[in-house]
């Protein structure tokens, strides 16, 4: 995609991506550390976090690879402190770990509830808990700080067998309204970004024959949006002056009618 920032409008910030190992988490580390930014990346896959690590160095910027499960609590605080002792304090978190897992709920895959559950929120909510405090910090010093979740168009279209998806998905969005009403006064910029059909990885987690089938023809039939893309987006939403926040961004191929 053509880029809409140039310079290095992130200098001096420290930022965090969770699910980092590839599609848009990769991206948008690669794109926030070409804006300037130092950026740690977390994930569970040690070999992709040292691939991104790689290209983000390779084009002179500043990484930091932990390989972290974000469900485990004591890690990711873990990660939170060696991130601030070696990078700076950080002052923009994109929430991005997530997993896709389609079924009708008559079919009672309770691990695969389960795991959505896991990753989506209470790994959402343990990177919160970690850096939350690094972010007021950054912000009483009188600098940006951003708090940004990845939901999804499925937090509101009713979409047959995405029940438990969508319903981590609506957690995330609302939850993030909630969050600005106690963050925004301390001057903690606090936004979702709600993508549709992205061109990942993310599709192939999906073993549903119905479900396989839509994505699949989502991405022949039309442009879908791309890692690129969501990146942009991160990046303008965290390059705008510090008292802008631009809360919800729903972004969706112009094709994509569902």
């Amino acid at each position: 995609m053509t880029t809409l920032l140039t310079g290095t409008p992130l200098a001096g910030r420290v930022v965090v991506v969770s699910g980092a190992s590839s599609g848009m988490g990769a991206a948008t580390a690669e794109r926030l550390a070409a804006l300037g930014a130092k950026v740690a990346v977390l994930a569970r896959r040690k070999d992709k976090l040292d691939d991104v690590v790689k290209n983000i160095e390779t084009a002179g910027g500043t990484a930091l690879a932990l390989p972290v499960d974000v469900t485990d609590r004591d890690a990711v605080h873990a990660a939170a402190q060696q991130i601030a002792s070696r990078l700076g304090t950080p002052d923009l978190v994109f929430n991005n770990a997530g997993v896709q897992l389609i079924s009708g709920i008559e079919e009672l895959k309770v691990d695969e509830w389960q795991r959505q559950i896991d990753l989506n929120i209470t790994g959402l909510m343990n990177v919160i808990a970690a850096f939350l405090p690094h972010l007021t910090a950054a912000a009483a010093d009188g600098k940006p700080a951003d708090l940004i979740n990845t939901s999804s168009i499925a937090a509101t279209r009713i979409l047959e067998k995405f029940s438990i998806y969508s319903g981590t998905k609506a957690y995330i969005s609302h939850l993030t309204r909630l969050l600005r009403v106690e963050l925004g006064p301390k001057m903690v910029r606090v936004a979702t970004i709600e993508p549709g059909m992205v061109d990942t990885e993310l599709p192939n987690h999906v073993t549903d024959p119905d479900a396989s089938t839509l994505m699949a023809n989502l991405i022949h039939d039309i442009d879908c949006l791309q890692s690129a893309d969501i990146a942009e987006t991160i990046a303008f939403m965290a390059a705008v002056p510090r008292h802008v926040n631009l809360t919800e961004i729903t972004i969706l191929p112009t094709a994509q009618a569902i």
